[in-house]
């Protein structure tokens, strides 16, 4: 394992400490933000702070989440990377339903470059399975349109979204996937091959949900060894996951200045070997539950 505090993504080199924007939406990710003016000086603060990896999409809200990276930071550093998503939209019951037609890629491209105020997206993944994980099927068409798109000069590079290495692969074969971005964390633990053959080559793996889908036995064991090192659950998971791989980069998010504060800190935590060799355990409890 190993901690280096930068990684390539797409054409640059990101901090790997990076900024997840969908809880800046309201309860849900649906409608405005609770409160607006803490949502940007978040924004503002974790770009202050040194984030250059911000995760995003148009359905956060929906749009109303890049309206506020927008007011917040355009024009933007010249070193900062947006990544988005696309493949699904919000019904106004709230709802997340897919959206992988064609037409419905283009539209969904569109609004991320309108709403963000680009011409150019700087990496667009194409979201393929739900919160449970990837779904089997093909992704050809569409990462083939997003490819198309490409060409045209409106995307830079492209990912994906709760994949499998089988789609990682097909998607390869029509264009460079530059990032792959799953549910992973020290206790969910089914993609650590994918993680490897990501790393191999060259290509970043963004997990989210750092604290999902732990059983009570591995939430203890977390606790307990995050409080002998003084920090706190969600920093231990963290920094477990810097040290598991040097290809994941990270967006974990908030809407609150003090939890952005207590994420950004948990990359300078140096996990002991001891400490280390507890929290990989953890998998092993999940693994056996």
């Amino acid at each position: 394992m190993t901690n280096p505090s930068a990684y390539p993504l797409s054409d640059r080199s990101v901090n790997r400490m990076g900024y997840g924007a969908m809880q800046l939406a309201g309860p849900g990710v649906f409608g405005p933000p609770k409160d607006r003016a803490q949502a940007l000086a978040v924004l503002r603060e974790a770009v202050a702070r040194g984030v250059n990896h911000i995760d995003t999409s148009d359905y956060y809200g929906p749009h109303i989440t890049n309206q506020l990276i927008r007011e917040a930071l355009h024009p933007y550093p010249d070193d900062l990377v947006i990544v988005t998503k696309v493949g699904a939209f919000r019904g106004d019951d709230a709802s997340w339903n897919p959206a992988h037609a064609p037409a419905d890629l283009v539209k969904a491209v569109h609004d991320n470059l309108r709403n963000l105020g680009l011409d150019a997206l700087h990496v667009v993944n194409l979201r393929v399975g739900g919160l449970q994980g990837p779904a089997e099927g093909s992704v050809e068409e569409g990462f083939a349109t997003l490819a198309d798109l490409q060409r045209q000069g409106l995307i830079r590079h492209l990912g994906l979204s709760n994949v499998s290495s089988v789609q990682v692969e097909e998607a390869r074969r029509i264009a460079p996937v530059v990032c792959v971005q799953n549910m992973y964390n020290v206790a969910r633990r089914g993609d650590d091959p994918l993680v490897d053959e990501l790393a191999g080559k060259g290509i970043a793996y963004v997990p989210f949900f750092p604290l999902g889908g732990f059983f009570p036995l591995q939430s203890a064991i977390l606790s307990d060894v995050a409080a002998r090192i003084g920090a706190t659950p969600m920093q231990a998971a963290l920094a477990w996951l810097l040290r598991r791989a040097a290809n994941i980069l990270l967006i974990p998010g908030t809407s609150s200045l003090a939890h952005l504060d207590e994420n950004l800190r948990a990359a300078e935590i140096t996990l002991s070997g001891e400490a280390l060799a507890e929290l990989d355990a953890i998998g092993v409890v999940g693994a056996s539950a």
